[in-house]
């Protein structure tokens, strides 16, 4: 057996070794590993660890890492796994704390089948990284509808979702107490979520498109970027090459939502794989459950598909190219609104909302893994889109272009060992933004744009001290057209002491241009008045400043014994401080706006801790409680965030049987939240102080019918809780107290729904 030192490799999870006890407490730790065609050790589950010559051995858990008795008098450790090559080593005091083992493919090997049997979790927590981040696997996302990414995070405690407001049906998250703006959201490291369509764009990512999802908490890598401030999601696609040929997913429910999801995948050649991905979507029902006069959900359609070419040469070079384009177009307003367009809408004295979006992506990336130096590698993504919107809320119009262009060269490699790893490299971001803005209040029309040139250069250096230390860290220099120069620090380490027990520091600096019409549409459905800096019209970015925020955290997970099991448990402490922010302020007045740099504090401080546990087979649990102390300084002083709940309990239970049945449950509890003020309304339009708290029950039940079939029905808000007044002064739209931007609570009530998944595995 030969033991490498990994200077031939670059680890794509970072795989460090638990800490071993020492030789005299009789325990052997350490992980296995296999060679992937890029040249990649990636962990092996389900390796089998034994003595020679007995039958006493373990499994590797999911991340490849094993723990075994050691047995007097016998030093022989034999690995074996199906397909590869076993082998035996000779434990000693040198290496029974830290074990790095290789298998390699048997030669010529040729069988017609195999199968390996093992449980999975939704979620993988890849706890021995330097950056913590769990990963949200198929299996999680199916755990409910997940019709797109905004309600991917039902049974995610990390994550808040939360309506826009009361006509749109528009979805954002929240993370760490702070809005999804401040959340880098990725689709395949690419920027997916940023700009005019920061809000509405998780609606643009179908759930069953998704393969998985990584959820970052806290400042994430300089590689992608200066914009992360409290966390990095990425969505990573089907891809050409997975082991599905075809994957379609139908969903539909009693309020009139219907849904289609295509996904074909086809390999040419040996070279050559491609997939397309299809997705057409329609609500046809007119509701209004709490008899207010609006629709309670928009109407319309959404049409989004996707083809992309892969290639691989097996020879290091690696790449694909591909296309997408959407088109969605959804209005709502009062019950008599049809869609007809504006000017009919206000000459009829009907209050009309549209929303109509039109993008088109084109997308590339290209690799390659250097034959005689695996560690070292080299890669170019890129992709340009354009994205058009229209919309009006009644008499408040906002229409927008925007033209993207982003390009990021990465080069990594290694300084005389694996114990330094390094990546760096060239950025480059282009963006040209167009906005026609009508108010009613004040009444005025005006055009915007802006220009923004940000090329950067980036360096993050991984260093493992030890068996024990793990730091990585990062800076990176840009350069904006408007703002000038900024260099953004981070900084990362893990520590592992041992047994499970695992440490995470992280610190770091965030910055971004606000698009305060595009992040804020939904108080374009009131009647507010928009009080804007001095000369927004004229300057660029609206003249307010680049937001800045430090964000700094640990994270303490361990494994715990309960019973005859072991459960994880997690505790995240974070604080994220601003140095600029763009308030947009809601409580000196109910009729006003005001948008303007902070002057002052704001902090956002979270705490949360979770216990995943299978307490008994097949019944897997995961328990949260998560708070928030988020507070800024105003105009009229310090006050909470509001519509933000500092305080929720969640729980999500799933169970299976033996027959392929599979109950998913979660509930989760909100406390109240803090409204802004409507104290200038008269007394029968004014809302409290607070709302109430609240439950929300979703559940799910899913049959499993061969191997190419699931069928699923499920009910979200099983309570039928709503919010009691969505609107304030709903019977007068135009008036000049009118605002539907207040939701703090669920907009429908219950909803059950149905829908089936078909396979074909290649």
């Amino acid at each position: 057996m030969k033991f490498y030192k990994l200077r031939y490799s670059v680890l794509a999870f970072f795989i460090m070794l638990i800490s071993a006890t020492s030789f005299a407490q009789h325990m052997v730790k350490g992980v296995i590993l296999e060679e992937t065609d890029k040249g990649e050790f990636v962990p092996m589950p389900f390796a089998k660890v034994y003595w020679a010559t007995t039958d006493i051995g373990v499994r590797t858990n999911e991340e490849g890492i094993f723990s075994i008795k050691h047995i007097e008098g016998n030093n022989l450790l034999v690995v074996s796994a199906v397909g590869y090559i076993s082998d035996t080593l000779k434990v000693t005091h040198d290496n029974v704390e830290n074990l790095r083992i290789i298998l390699k493919v048997k030669g010529e090997l040729k069988l017609e089948e195999i199968t390996v049997k093992g449980k999975t979790k939704g979620t993988t927590l890849k706890r021995l990284d330097p950056i913590k981040s769990s990963i949200m696997n198929e299996k999680e996302l199916f755990k409910a509808a997940c019709c797109n990414l905004s309600e991917s995070f039902e049974t995610n405690p990390s994550i808040d979702v939360t309506y826009t407001d009361a006509v749109t049906g528009a979805k954002q998250i929240q993370m760490l107490g702070l809005a999804g703006i401040y959340t880098q959201i990725n689709t395949e490291n690419l920027p997916g979520i940023r700009g005019l369509n920061s809000i509405h764009g998780l609606a643009h990512i179908p759930g069953s498109w998704v393969e998985s999802i990584q959820v970052t908490k806290g400042i994430g890598t300089v590689v992608n970027g200066y914009e992360s401030m409290t966390g990095q999601i990425n969505t990573e696609l089907r891809k050409p090459e997975g082991s599905d040929r075809v994957f379609a997913n139908v969903y539909g429910n009693h309020q009139g939502r219907y849904e289609a999801n295509l996904v074909v995948a086809h390999e040419l050649n040996k070279t050559w794989s491609t997939a397309l991905m299809l997705h057409s979507s329609t609500r046809t029902l007119k509701l209004d459950q709490n008899n207010d006069g609006f629709m309670d959900m928009p109407q319309g359609y959404q049409h989004n598909v996707i083809n992309r070419w892969k290639f691989n040469t097996h020879k290091g070079l690696e790449g694909q190219i591909g296309v997408k384009a959407l088109i969605e177009n959804r209005f709502a307003g009062q019950m008599g609104y049809g869609g007809e367009g504006q000017l009919n809408a206000l000459s009829n004295g009907v209050y009309g909302v549209n929303l109509y979006a039109e993008r088109f992506e084109v997308f590339g990336k290209t690799g390659y893994v250097f034959a005689k130096k695996k560690y070292k590698s080299i890669g170019f993504l890129w992709n340009a889109f354009t994205h058009n919107q229209q919309s009006f809320f009644g008499a408040n119009k906002h229409n927008a272009r925007e033209q993207s262009v982003y390009a990021n060269l990465i080069y990594q490699s290694i300084i005389g060992s694996t114990n330094h790893k390094f990546r760096t490299g060239a950025s480059f971001l282009h963006d040209i933004y167009r906005e026609e803005i009508l108010l009613q209040n004040p009444g005025i029309t005006n055009n915007v744009s802006r220009v923004e040139n940000v090329p950067g250069v980036f360096y993050e250096h991984t260093w493992t001290v030890n068996k024990s230390w793990m730091v990585i860290g990062g800076l990176r220099g840009d350069y904006h057209n408007i703002f000038g120069f900024f260099a953004t620090p981070r900084l990362h380490a893990r520590y592992d002491a041992g047994d499970g027990t695992v440490l995470h520091l992280t610190a770091g600096r965030g910055q971004r241009t606000a698009n305060i019409f595009a992040e804020n549409m939904q108080l374009l459905a009131s009647s507010r008045q928009f009080v804007l800096p001095n000369q927004w019209q004229t300057q660029p970015a609206y003249n307010l400043k680049q937001e800045i925020a430090w964000n700094m955290g640990a994270s303490f997970t361990t494994d715990v014994k309960i019973g005859r099991r072991y459960a994880t448990l997690e505790l995240d402490v974070f604080r994220t401080q601003f140095e600029n922010q763009v308030v947009v302020d809601l409580d000196n007045s109910s009729q006003q706006v005001a948008i303007y740099n902070l002057q002052g504090q704001s902090f956002a401080n979270s705490a949360q801790v979770q216990l995943t546990y299978t307490p008994i087979r097949r019944l897997d649990v995961k328990a949260a409680y998560r708070y928030y102390n988020v507070q800024t300084d105003y105009q009229s002083g310090r006050l909470q965030k509001y519509l933000l709940s500092p305080h929720r309990a969640f729980i999500n239970a799933e169970y299976k049987t033996k027959s392929k049945w599979a109950f998913d449950v979660t509930t989760s509890w909100f406390a109240p939240k803090r409204l802004p003020t409507t104290a200038n309304n008269p007394e029968e339009l004014q809302l409290g102080e607070k709302s109430p708290s609240f439950f929300v029950i979703n559940t799910q039940i899913t049959k499993t019918l061969g191997k190419k079939w699931d069928v699923y029905v499920g009910a979200e808000n099983l309570l039928d809780f709503r919010q009691d007044r969505l609107i304030v002064d709903p019977t007068q739209p135009f008036g000049s107290n009118f605002d539907a931007s207040i939701v703090w609570g669920p907009v429908q009530g219950r909803m059950i729904y149905v829908g089936a998944r078909f396979r074909l595995k290649k």
